[in-house]
Formats: structure tokens, sequence, C-alpha cells
């Protein structure tokens, strides 16, 4: 069977999908990249789909599902190379890549990862530094500070 190679660059992982997606391939990419992010802890995943002319449901559903487990699996994933074609259809069909970031190009797909994951980043240490003013301040009021 066909698989769909997986680069690690980086933190990033590059997936080129070179063929048209089958079903069974497209779920075969799904396992193997979930895989790769375990064992690579990558932060950022480019799913490349410039050549792929037809994005049915069941691929936009499969790119959906296999973002939202990278989501959990702390990663982000950006699509990116949507052919005009592609757009049209999804949109006519009323399909939806739901949170699914995407861009023109790898080059403007690595860019918008580097901001999501740099923002997420500040997110989570605004976060912590909230926290133990929190705590700071129940110890202050405690008469513990």
């Amino acid at each position: 069977m066909e698989k769909i190679p997986i680069i690690k660059v980086g933190d990033t992982l590059l997936v080129s999908i070179q063929t048209d997606l089958q079903d069974q391939i497209a779920m075969t990419m799904q396992t193997d990249l979930l895989g790769r992010i375990e064992q690579t802890s990558a932060r950022g995943v480019i799913i490349d789909i410039s050549v792929v002319d037809i994005v049915d449901s069941f691929l936009g559903r499969v790119l959906s599902e296999t973002a939202s487990m990278a989501r959990i699996m702390n990663a982000v994933v950006v699509v990116v190379g949507i052919q005009p074609s592609v757009a049209i259809t999804l949109v006519e069909l009323g399909l939806e890549l739901k949170q699914i970031p995407t861009a023109l190009n790898v080059e403007r797909g690595l860019q918008l990862l580097r901001e999501r994951i740099a923002w997420e980043d500040h997110a989570v240490a605004d976060d912590a530094e909230s926290r133990e003013l929190g705590r700071e301040e129940e110890r202050a009021r405690n008469g513990h500070g």
C-alpha cells in the first residue's frame, strides 16, 4: 500500500501528499502522523495538499479529525496548498475544515505555524504567571505572605 512521507524539519512535521488520497491511504496517513508526533514531540504539522484535486467529505473529515487529534497531542496543524477548485468544491458541498488553519503555500503555512505556536507559548506563560500571582495574593490575604 502507498504511504505518505512525513518529513521532520526542526520541530515541525511536513506531510506532502503527492497522490490522490484514497480512503485507506488517508487513514494510514492519519495513524502514521499521530505516531510521528508522539515520537518526535513535534509542535507543528504542515499538510500540503497542493496536488490533491478532490477533497470529498471523507477526506475533509479525516483532515479535521487529524487536526483535532494532533491538537490533543499539543501540535498545531496547518493545511496548505488548497487549489481553487478544491476550495470551491468544499464551499459548494458545505464542507468545512473545522478549526484547521489554512495557508496558501508551505512558506506561509510555516509562518502561520510559528505565530500560532508563539501565541500559545505566550498564553501558557501568562496563565502560569496569573496563577502564581493568584497564589501570592491568597497567601497575602491569609497572612502568609
